[in-house]
């Protein structure tokens, strides 16, 4: 899998990080150590150390790892790593497009998109999950049978807060907390993940896009999901952030909203994923 620009070249980025979880995670002595990193007293400790001056020092070398452009952020004396990793950027940074029939971005991420049927089965850090399983609910994947899934997947260069890409109100947020399941890979022959992530959904009702099911994908260890306490939104309107983790958007369209531009179903069909910007566009609505 390879993750393309729009004008279809590649884009390189640090996948150290990437390739480290897939160790851990496709192995008997990583998912061991997993079970006690992924303990509610180690991932707290691990939150802690995250959100103290302690952290500050890993900032530059961060920065600097993973070629992070820090021209387009604000500007500011950073007190600790979250503080650095939830940065926001400069207004002048990112179009948020206003023309109404055109779907864009909510995120900076890797995009891919899905069609949902009955056997839909979503990718999503490295976990794979059917729809009942991903929401919880049965009358969320009948709702959505024959839409398009659209997957933001962010990696620790991109900008991690996230915003609503239409105008219209939502309802509340519902937590899913996560799951590691187990160290023995013979569960995997009963149950094809090892693990679950932390995850907040709502459903939009949005003034173009008809219903939309907006889902945050934390991670299994430090990662934290913030969402504003906001009931209307307009479009461009912050809708949270991600804490340090890994980290992953979801939208769900009924079917006949939504056409994604072509480059991106391209790439999502040769298994290859879409680098966007939020505010750009991924979409047109489809008139009725």
């Amino acid at each position: 899998m390879s993750i393309l620009l729009r004008d279809g070249s590649k884009f390189n980025y640090n996948e150290s990080q990437d390739i480290f979880l897939k160790k851990l995670y496709g192995s008997v002595i990583g998912r061991g150590a997993l079970k006690v990193m992924t303990l509610p007293f180690v991932t707290k400790c691990g939150g802690v150390y995250m959100s103290s001056a302690l952290s500050k020092g890993r900032i530059k070398k961060f920065i600097k790892l993973n070629n992070i452009d820090m021209s387009q952020y604000e500007e500011k004396d950073y007190h600790d790593f979250n503080d650095f990793f939830t940065r926001k950027i400069k207004e002048n940074q990112r179009t948020i497009i206003q023309d109404d029939q055109i779907l864009i971005s909510p995120c900076d991420g890797k995009l891919s998109v899905h069609p949902i049927d009955t056997n839909t089965i979503l990718t999503i850090k490295d976990s794979q999950y059917k729809l009942d399983d991903l929401f919880m609910s049965p009358s969320i994947s009948d709702t959505f049978k024959g839409g398009q899934a659209l997957i933001f997947r962010l990696t620790v260069d991109d900008y991690h807060r996230y915003h609503f890409f239409d105008d219209g109100w939502k309802e509340e947020d519902h937590y899913i907390p996560g799951i590691f399941h187990t160290v023995n890979p013979v569960a995997n022959d009963y149950y094809p993940i090892y693990k679950t992530n932390s995850r907040s959904y709502s459903l939009l009702h949005t003034s173009h896009f008809d219903d939309v099911v907006m889902m945050e994908v934390g991670a299994m260890m430090v990662g934290k999901i913030t969402n504003h306490p906001v009931t209307t939104f307009k479009r461009g309107d912050e809708k949270g952030y991600f804490e340090f983790g890994g980290s992953t958007i979801v939208l769900l369209f009924k079917p006949g909203i939504l056409k994604v531009d072509d480059d991106i179903i391209k790439n999502s069909k040769n298994h290859n994923e879409t680098k966007v910007l939020l505010g750009e566009k991924v979409g047109m609505r489809i008139e009725r």
